[in-house]
């Protein structure tokens, strides 16, 4: 586990030092502050995607498939170099390098006369996200105590969790109030102001030596890509094709060869040997699994919400809201439930419910109430709350103290990874069960036809759930397999839990 800073090594910009619970709780909020807005872009293209479709741009299919896309493969490609950057240079310049960057990404974007131009402003905000996520977590494992920081990471893994949903309510409300440019207008004042607050509260952290390693993280980089690219386009393409195939051939060559260099380099960027800790491996696939099913899930709630539930494109960003439940109470219950049975049950058990509510989810059709689909949220919700914070914290808390920006690049990197696995899987089942854009045949169908789209769209998304649940809970198997109690004092201390 990663020592605390000593006092010495952390200065405020103004020079003055300031109360140090009082500091450590403006820090906190505003490092979760920073992870909303950077989490959000992620879900809310998602529902400005019909405006983006009837704008003058007249985005091909294609080219709509990128422009949501772009952001999460530059975003979840770039993490582990940008955390190692933060290392090397200070986190904190890295988080307003950062935030700079996804400004001017929200800018070109609003300005885009052409595809093109949007998907590239979206990719250029996606490098600015990826020097944000790594920044503020290690910045909070500097600034808190040992003790303190299995609850400043509950409250940072909350922050991820909600900028999904916030994604959701904003993309919502654009399309309700605003044109789709509006999504990205709102970013640009917003990253200013977060600029100001972290300049004002936050301190300077040591810095490492960190190993920047340019050959590493070219390959590293362009491999994910290349596989990321494959995931992606699996569902429009066909897992069989040649886009797809090819991707994931030079992905694995790529990923082969920056195994091969890292393993002999002297300083690489990541050394592969660190996955030889159970705890590392275990985490990060728990962490992957779970952001695999809750996008899968994001995948779909809008397409069923607004097209088969009749919701307008507010009502249904505001109708997930009900995941919000859970991932803010309940890590508060799994503080005593670690210390009295251990982080291996509650980990085992937070992610089962995740897969259960997923199962669940299956049995939804055109008839089913929004009460009960909101009952199978809260149960997702539940699950997330109580495996998420205890993940991210074994998986930061396995590797030293001058590598927490690579330990929190890499935390993240399995977060987007899964979830564009989880769109991409469910995206495949749902074209192979349903023929035609769900939107297109779900919005323009009337009378007795639409009754036999909706069934069929509703057996698909069925299947989907069934497909994206059972491997969630193969994945918690093996999960199970690799983690391991530990004693009651690394246990997530008492007021764990929800954002401070």
């Amino acid at each position: 586990m990663s020592t605390p800073v000593p006092a010495t090594s952390v200065h405020r910009a103004g020079g003055a030092e300031p109360d140090r619970a009082g500091a450590s709780r403006a820090v906190l909020i505003a490092m979760c502050a920073c992870v909303l807005v950077a989490q959000s872009m992620v879900a809310a293209i998602n529902l400005a995607i019909p405006q983006l479709a009837a704008s003058r741009l007249h985005p091909s299919a294609d080219s709509i498939l990128w422009i949501v896309d772009a952001y999460v493969i530059v975003f979840a490609g770039l993490l582990i170099p940008a955390g190692a950057l933060g290392d090397r240079y200070g986190r904190k310049g890295a988080l307003l390098a950062g935030l700079g960057v996804f400004a001017a990404g929200a800018t070109l974007s609003a300005l885009a006369a052409n595809s093109a131009t949007l998907i590239a402003g979206r990719g250029i905000s996606g490098a600015g996200a990826a020097l944000i996520m790594p920044a503020t977590m290690s910045i909070l494992m500097h600034v808190f105590p040992a003790e303190r920081r299995p609850q400043a990471m509950a409250s940072w893994t909350l922050a991820v969790g909600l900028g999904g949903l916030l994604g959701n309510v904003g993309g919502g409300l654009v399309q309700e109030y605003l044109p789709w440019q509006g999504l990205f207008w709102i970013m640009v004042p917003l990253a200013a102001v977060l600029a100001a607050v972290v300049q004002w509260v936050t301190p300077r952290t040591a810095t490492h030596p960190a190993a920047l390693d340019p050959i590493g993280s070219a390959l590293l980089v362009a491999g994910l890509v290349a596989v990321l690219y494959g995931i992606i386009e699996g569902p429009e393409f066909g897992w069989g094709s040649g886009h797809v195939i090819g991707g994931f051939a030079l992905g694995g060559l790529l990923l082969a060869g920056f195994v091969l260099h890292a393993l002999r380099a002297e300083h690489p960027l990541l050394d592969p040997r660190v996955f030889t800790s159970a705890k590392l491996r275990a985490g990060v696939l728990g962490i992957g699994a779970s952001f695999f099913g809750l996008f899968a899930l994001f995948f779909i709630n809008a397409q069923y919400l607004q097209y088969v539930k009749g919701f307008s494109a507010l009502r249904t960003g505001f109708a997930i809201i009900p995941l919000t439940v859970g991932m803010a109470l309940a890590p508060k219950v799994a503080v005593k439930a670690q210390q009295r049975y251990g982080t291996r049950p509650l980990v085992v058990f937070g992610l089962s419910l995740i897969g259960i509510g997923l199962l669940c989810m299956a049995s939804v059709d055109a008839h089913t109430p929004y009460a009960v689909y909101a009952g199978f949220l809260l149960i997702l919700s539940v699950g997330t709350g109580l495996c998420a914070p205890a993940l991210s914290f074994g998986v930061v808390s396995e590797l030293p103290a001058h590598q927490s920006g690579l330990g929190s690049g890499l935390n993240t990197a399995a977060r987007e990874v899964g979830a564009a696995l989880g769109v991409a899987v469910f995206g495949t089942i749902l074209a192979a069960r349903f023929s035609g854009q769900p939107a297109a045949e779900l919005s323009r169908s009337r009378g007795a036809e639409h009754a036999g789209v909706v069934d069929s769209f509703t057996d698909a998304m069925s299947v989907g759930f069934l497909v994206v649940g059972g491997l969630l809970l193969v994945a918690t198997a093996v999960v199970a397999m690799g983690y391991r109690d530990r004693p009651v004092a690394s246990a997530i201390p008492a007021g764990a839990g929800g954002a401070a």
